[in-house]
């Protein structure tokens, strides 16, 4: 019986860490640290590419997890997060707090190893997510804008690891991810508009779900397609791409831009969803696009 029950918590530790520091975000977020790094260097450090990606997820699960510990009263309110590991009391806030601080000593100093900008730009985005864009959901939708930052510092977090510089093309791609979230995050605003509410959080950016909200979701879609084909004019540095590549992700744009105006006409649930799963697409796609087209040149 013992025996069954170390398995039983052993299991559920491991789960409560997984869903602690959000491993499925963290992933897609090295993901995005490695092509930024793809995308900038000539030959490829296993070595630096290594300590990149564990780092980069370090870095990610810290600012989740102090994330969840602020907002574990709140947590505790919506279905989709009342099951998370602290308002469940299968964690204590000293635990959680104790991962939050490793992780962040350990993701900065990898961080820092790779060069001193790298760590920079991560104690930006852990300072900026947990201290600014957590206690602003609860007071403004423009906690969004916030919130953007830190979530666009990841792909150009991998051109800086890369070079050890910031300059136009580390930039380019923070734009381009920057962009890229208004559409995503208020799609999830949207779905979850009424959790969010019952939690006392806006993320919709009028404060209210309507077409006034689609309208900004179709202006940044729009944004974010001009941005993502900017480096086809040649005009950012050594991140160039080709004619047909900007015609590719214009395409991709295309179908985000198409439930955007679905979801203006429609204004279901339903319609939201097929537009963030696009919004998740596009931003998967464009950088492994970016990074076969780089190793074309």
């Amino acid at each position: 019986m013992d025996t069954l029950t170390n398995k039983v918590t052993f299991s559920t530790a491991i789960s409560d860490f997984k869903q602690l520091t959000k491993v499925g975000l963290s992933l897609s977020v090295v993901f995005s640290s490695v092509a930024g790094y793809l995308l900038a260097v000539e030959t490829i450090d296993i070595s630096i590419l290594i300590l990149l990606t564990i780092g980069g997820y370090l870095m990610v699960g810290a600012s989740n997890a102090f994330n969840q510990i602020i907002e574990k009263d709140t947590d505790s309110l919506m279905k989709r997060t009342m099951n998370r590991p602290i308002p469940k009391g299968r964690m204590s806030i000293s635990v959680a707090m104790t991962i939050a601080v490793l992780f962040t000593i350990f993701g900065l100093g990898i961080l820092y190893y790779i060069n001193p900008k790298c760590a920079l730009f991560g104690a930006i985005s852990i300072f900026l997510y947990t201290s600014a864009y957590t206690p602003l959901k609860g007071v403004t939708p423009l906690a969004v804008f916030v919130g953007a930052i830190p979530g666009a510092i990841p792909f150009m977090l991998g051109w800086v690891a890369a070079t050890g510089t910031f300059s136009i093309e580390p930039g380019t791609l923070f734009l381009i991810q920057f962009f890229w979230q208004f559409p995503h995050f208020w799609a999830i605003g949207w779905l979850q508009y009424d959790e969010y509410k019952k939690a006392g959080f806006n993320m919709l950016p009028m404060g209210k779900k309507d077409r006034g909200a689609v309208k900004q979701i179709i202006l940044y879609t729009i944004v974010m397609i001009l941005v993502s084909i900017i480096p086809v004019f040649k005009q950012t540095g050594t991140f160039w791409i080709y004619p047909i590549t900007a015609v590719v992700i214009t395409l991709l744009g295309l179908l985000m831009l198409y439930y955007a105006i679905q979801l203006y006409k429609h204004q279901t649930d339903k319609v939201a969803r097929q537009l963030m799963l696009s919004s998740v697409l596009y931003i998967t796609l464009i950088q492994i696009i970016y990074v076969v087209d780089k190793f074309l040149h």
